[in-house]
């Protein structure tokens, strides 16, 4: 059975942020909040969790995973930008976004695009997801959490907790959220795409 705290959503409790934390630095898979509706994460380096991820959410190992970041200060740590990228990142974050880059060799090769060698890079504004990586002091492994079968991330947390009890370490009750993805912009090549339109405003790369 997992845990489940109500963390408020704007002013999140520190005492148990830190059990958050604790929970993942221990092996734990847990599902967080964000701007863009629930997401579901580990610690970088555990590969047990990252395969129950996988199992979860019916995905293969070739899935575009994402490290949310806690600031751009990471950025450069784990993917491959040059100035004129980080510039065009930098006036739209934070916000609803996925950006697709070349890793570096920081990632563990098991969490790159096996093809493209890629990973996400992600920051969100959410106080909740904000807080968990102050205290982690590194990125989370993420996806967003799309169960199988349905076309959006879930938003309700009781609806989570009904589904995943069983599954996942913690869940963390952050409030009733939107339900759309994140906005998928690549720019692990010369020429930026929109992979996917979501919550942010894709007009700035376009």
């Amino acid at each position: 059975m997992s845990q489940f705290f109500h963390i408020h959503p704007e002013n999140p409790q520190v005492r148990l942020i830190r059990q958050a934390v604790e929970i993942i630095k221990d092996g734990g898979v847990v599902v967080y909040p964000t701007d863009s509706g629930y997401a579901i994460g580990c610690s970088i380096g555990n590969k047990q969790a990252k395969e129950r991820i996988e199992r979860i959410r019916g995905i293969e190992s070739h899935h575009n995973f994402t490290l949310m970041c806690r600031d751009l200060s990471e950025l450069s740590i784990y993917a491959r930008v040059d100035n004129q990228m980080f510039r065009l990142i930098k006036n739209n974050t934070p916000g609803p976004y996925t950006f697709i880059f070349k890793g570096t060799k920081e990632v563990p090769r098991r969490l790159l695009n096996e093809k493209k060698k890629t990973i996400g890079i992600r920051v969100s504004n959410n106080p909740i997801c904000m807080a968990l990586l102050a205290e982690l002091g590194e990125p989370l492994m993420s996806c967003s959490l799309i169960l199988p079968g349905e076309a959006f991330t879930e938003s309700d947390p009781e609806s989570i907790r009904d589904n995943l009890e069983k599954h996942v370490d913690l869940i963390i009750h952050g409030g009733y959220l939107a339900e759309q993805a994140t906005t998928v912009i690549d720019l692990s090549e010369d020429e930026v795409v929109v992979l996917r339109r979501g919550c942010g405003d894709p007009t700035p790369f376009e």
